[in-house]
Parts: C-alpha cells; structure tokens; sequence
C-alpha cells in the first residue's frame, strides 16, 4: 500500500492574493515490488532454444591477410659467415676475452687505447652483437651472451693480463669493463680485479722451488754432520725403543 501526504507550503490566503496555485509535495513510502528476476524455464523449453540457437557460419579469411605460419629459415650472408669464423679462431686462440661497454668513444681516444694495448699483447676486436650471440649460442661460452648489449669491445690476448688491461683501462673515461673468460672461466669485472692482484705463475713456481730448496739443503746438512754425532743420536733412538718394549714384554705373560 502507498500513502500520499500533501502539504501546503504557503498559506491559503497568501496564494489566493498572488493567484499562485497551491504547491504539493508527494511522498511515496511503503513496500516496493521488484520486478527484475527472471522467471526460471522449464527444462524442455532450455533444451529447445539450445537446439534452435543460431550458429553463424565460420568467418571466411582472404588469402594473405595474416602472415603465415611457416618459420621461414633466415640464411646468413656471406660476411657473417666470415665474421662467426674470425670469432671462432679467437676463442679458440685466446686464453683471456674481455668483455667492455663501449660510451661513446671517439677514434682517437680507441686508437690511443689501442696502442697501450698492442704493448702487453692484447688485441682490441670489434664485431657485432648479432654475430656473437649466433656463435655464443649452444657453445661452451654460451654464459657469456648477457654481456653483449649495446656497443661492446673485446679485448682479446694469448695469455692472461688482467693487470695489465685495467691499468689500460683506467686512463680511458668511455670504457666499462663488464666481465671476462680466462682460463674458461667467466669472471665478472669485480672477479678481474681480485684475479689480477694474484701473483704470477712463474712467482709462484718460484717460490715453490724456493722452498723444496730450502728443504732439500737442510735434509743434505743434517747428512753431513759428524758421523759420531748422528752414531750416538742412533744409539739413543735404538735404546728408547728397546726401553719402551721391556715393559711390553713383562706385562705380555
């Protein structure tokens, strides 16, 4: 049920004097149907508006309005093919690949660090991002590929001279070491500068002579020492064994 309260806002004789009508106010309150659910269907009528729906026909697609699925194989043009070779004999040659981030370096300041280079037997190589990452793919540097983005450097050499190449390094502004593979073991720029505060080779085969030396010229002195001295230092090693054996001997019965 729906009530409906009128109330005059102004008096009834200020509305007769203005001749204005009476203004109401309409107020509806009470319970409110809802209208909004769906009726369920019957079963046999789902069924049969499911097997008269209409299905549209398959859409027809012109021929080469989308790109095929074929992989299309890419073949490499003969300068990459040369390139990948002249990379292979690198890795394949060299003990130490470094790897540096080029800033934009200008030729003058490249031919200067080539020339402090060339000095300690590093060789700066310049090849392209794609053809590295084709070779380094599948291959036993394949940990090497995130370093190649961007402009890169190599710096390539038969042995490895780590110290060498960042005291190079360090003269040029424009140059970022990012990592290096000596010996087959990939390093990251922080491993290069603890690799090369390590002693040389050939210090340390030094100093491993020095000290079997060291040893072999003490057992040689001891040797040469007055035979009656190395007799009785025997005879008193031959009398402490026979001494620590009596007592086993007694407590043996």
């Amino acid at each position: 049920m729906a009530a409906t309260l009128c109330v005059r806002l102004l008096p009834k004789q200020d509305l007769c004097l203005s001749g204005w009508l009476p203004l109401t106010q309409t107020v509806r309150h009470g319970s409110k149907s809802v209208t909004r659910h769906r009726r369920p269907l019957h079963i046999l009528k789902q069924k049969l508006m499911a097997v008269t729906q209409y299905i549209p026909p398959p859409r027809l697609i012109p021929p080469g309005a989308y790109p095929s699925q074929r992989k299309q194989v890419q073949k490499d043009s003969p300068l990459m093919l040369i390139m990948t070779r002249d990379l292979k004999t690198v890795f394949e040659d060299s003990k130490m690949i470094a790897v540096a981030q080029n800033n934009a370096s200008n030729a003058q300041e490249i031919m200067v660090l080539k020339h402090r280079l060339y000095k300690h037997g590093i060789t700066v190589k310049f090849f392209p991002n794609q053809v590295v990452l084709s070779f380094l793919k599948g291959g036993l540097h394949s940990n090497m590929a995130p370093l190649f983005i961007g402009p890169t450097v190599l710096f390539v050499s038969k042995e490895p001279k780590a110290k060498e190449m960042l005291s190079a390094l360090r003269v040029s502004q424009h140059m970022t070491l990012l990592g290096a593979c000596i010996d087959n073991t990939l390093l990251s720029a922080q491993a290069v500068v603890s690799y090369s505060k390590l002693p040389s080779v050939s210090v340390v085969q030094g100093e491993l002579v020095s000290g079997l030396t060291m040893l072999t010229s003490h057992t040689a002195s001891m040797l040469q020492r007055h035979p009656a001295h190395l007799s009785a230092l025997l005879q008193q090693y031959v009398k402490q064994r026979s001494s620590e054996g009596a007592p086993k001997a007694e407590e043996a019965p």
